[in-house]
């Protein structure tokens, strides 16, 4: 059986916000149906990943034309794939449309927005591209789908199995996490293997966070921390908690979450290109530390150095969490100042994560 582990490389790749390592423990210890719905999501058509590996050398050989931005006008596309591999699909709701009536339609609908509105709204970015991106989302990808994806050029929603994953619209940071895939595909486009590829799961972790923090008008103590709260069938637990790394989830399914909350327990491994879903708890945390630190609204002083941090020419694709906490605590010094609550407090989180600015 061919394993489709949702992640490529280069502009069009697929980013899932479902690890492998959670679909092989469902596989190992769920029931048939459970077992049945992981290994199909893990094994998705292959021929997907052809077309996406046709699209990356398409892009390589012949990059496209810069186009003029947009005005700042948010527009999107809802799609269903009526349960088949299909993407886009059956066009459903376009913008200005009112609700459709099918939760997960509308809920897509409405997470693209916040998306959307918190970028403009607080980075002045014009869309996922800072062009005006055009934002699409399909649902009801699949039969019974435990993933959702950005593929580099749309959103992905399947069901879910019902048992062990609710819808996958139902969790805005879900949306907000993968969307931020495309920001950073954009800009840095952090390689994803080993510490650059955890890092690259971790800014889509705290945006994603972010963005829902943002709807809600929530501060940084109000914040729930976690990624995918609402998506499990398990009261209380989520896919990763920032606050408190390796504590999201603990079933008899899933088994207990594996992240780790600092360098003395990084993990080593061959699996998920260098464990990518895993250590990306380590930054995670230390910008937990950050925004919790400085106080209020975690996407007004955490979030701009983070983003500015994502945006900084010196931070290279290849960059380890040594190279991008120094880029945070010099993005931190140029606007904020040398001796800012907010440069220190960026270097205490990452020393408290036993990371060291390089």
């Amino acid at each position: 059986m061919q394993l489709h582990t949702c992640h490529q490389t280069h502009r069009h790749s697929i980013f899932c916000i479902v690890p492998p390592h959670v679909l092989r423990e469902i596989a190992r210890n769920g029931s048939a149906a459970q077992r049945n719905a992981a290994l199909d999501t893990l094994a998705l058509d292959s021929t997907m990943r052809t077309q996406r590996m046709a699209f990356q050398l398409l892009a390589t050989a012949a990059p496209p034309p810069v186009l003029a931005a947009a005005p700042p006008q948010v527009h999107r596309t809802i799609y269903t794939a009526k349960n088949a591999q299909t993407e886009p699909g059956t066009l459903v709701r376009s913008e200005a449309q009112g609700a459709s009536g099918d939760q997960e339609v509308d809920e897509a609908y409405d997470g693209l927005g916040h998306t959307f509105d918190f970028y403009l709204q607080n980075y002045q970015r014009n869309s996922i591209d800072d062009h005006g991106l055009p934002l699409i989302a399909t649902v009801h990808y699949d039969q019974k789908f435990d993933n959702a994806f950005w593929d580099g050029r749309q959103m992905v929603f399947g069901d879910g199995d019902g048992t062990v994953f609710n819808r996958f619209t139902i969790s805005l940071d879900v949306i907000g996490h993968e969307l931020t895939h495309g920001v950073t595909g954009s800009e840095v486009n952090l390689a994803y293997t080993g510490q650059s590829g955890a890092l690259n799961e971790s800014v889509s972790d705290v945006f994603g966070s972010l963005v829902k923090q943002y709807a809600l008008k929530q501060s940084a103590s109000e914040a729930d921390w976690l990624i995918g709260a609402g998506l499990l069938t398990f009261k209380d637990q989520a896919l990763r908690s920032m606050k408190a790394p390796g504590t999201a989830y603990d079933n008899n399914v899933l088994g207990k979450d594996p992240q780790p909350a600092d360098m003395q327990h990084y993990v080593h491994t061959a699996q998920d290109n260098g464990g990518v879903h895993l250590n990306s708890g380590i930054p995670n945390r230390a910008f937990y530390l950050v925004a919790t630190a400085l106080g209020g609204n975690a996407w007004v002083k955490a979030g701009q150095i983070w983003y500015d941090t994502i945006r900084d020419r010196s931070l290279k694709r290849t960059a380890t969490f040594n190279a991008f906490a120094a880029r945070t605590v010099a993005n931190a010094k140029r606007r904020y100042g040398a001796t800012s609550a907010e440069q220190k407090a960026v270097a205490d989180a990452w020393n408290k994560v036993g990371v060291k600015p390089a």
